[in-house]
């Protein structure tokens, strides 16, 4: 009787230095798993490059930054090549988008998926692949009807994985001094996703910066531009954080 009760208490011993270390493992590699952040709209010309070229720069100052070009058209890559900006960049043009970033994503803290056009098995990967998803959407209805799509596969995506990925609209192109904040919100309610505060505004600079392979903050850090994308990224922080 006491060997067998020897035995049962050492099998338990033994137990629970597994669980201990599996547990230690599962941690360390949620650890290593970089924060994924998908710009994604199905129109073309939406302004997903832009946004996602400034928003991966701004990130590359909060830990190592890779931005990854999903779309066949190889914009965010031409601008690359373009410049020298530190950001490293990468294609990855295909449907097997969200496997492939599991393979590369342990060296990174933050990986920012410039999203493709009208490819819905790109768009789906993209969403399968991203803890947070950005749709940048010009102040016209237009733009936002384009959305309506790709709002139906995250919120089955969400219902499917509890939630994940959070997902919001953020009005880019703006034009200043118009009540475009108040109209968009009353426009996006349908929609049954958020819409950021921070409004990217149409400039030129956000123009040159990408035609010279630069952004707004390397070009003028005190520009409004470049405040934009600050308050941009501070929020898009504050909400992984809260994670």
């Amino acid at each position: 009787m006491y060997i067998c009760e020897f035995h049962v208490n050492l099998y338990k011993c033994l137990y629970k230095f597994i669980i201990k270390i599996t547990n230690k493992r599962t941690k360390a590699q949620k650890h290593k798993m970089p924060n994924v952040i998908a710009i994604l709209n199905p129109k073309g010309g939406s302004g997903k490059t832009t946004l996602a070229i400034h928003l991966a720069y701004a990130l590359k100052e909060h830990g190592r930054t890779l931005l990854v070009d999903a779309d066949i058209q190889g914009s965010a890559r031409d601008w690359s090549a373009a410049g020298a900006s530190g950001l490293p960049v990468i294609g990855l043009d295909r449907p097997t988008l969200d496997r492939e970033l599991q393979a590369i994503g342990g060296d990174y803290q933050w990986i920012v998926i410039d999203g493709a056009s009208k490819v819905e098995k790109m768009v789906a990967s993209g969403v399968k692949a991203a803890d947070m998803i950005l749709i940048p959407v010009q102040p016209s209805a237009l733009d936002l009807w384009a959305c309506a799509p790709l709002v139906d596969v995250i919120q089955a995506r969400q219902q499917a994985t509890d939630g994940r990925p959070a997902a919001a609209f953020v009005v880019v192109r703006a034009k200043k001094n118009t009540s475009i904040a108040r109209e968009m919100r009353r426009a996006v309610e349908g929609y049954g996703l958020p819409l950021l505060t921070h409004t990217i505004y149409d400039r030129t600079l956000y123009a040159r910066a990408i035609t010279e392979g630069t952004t707004v903050q390397a070009m003028d850090a005190a520009s409004e531009a470049a405040n934009e994308i600050r308050l941009l990224t501070n929020r898009v922080l504050e909400a992984f954080d809260g994670v």
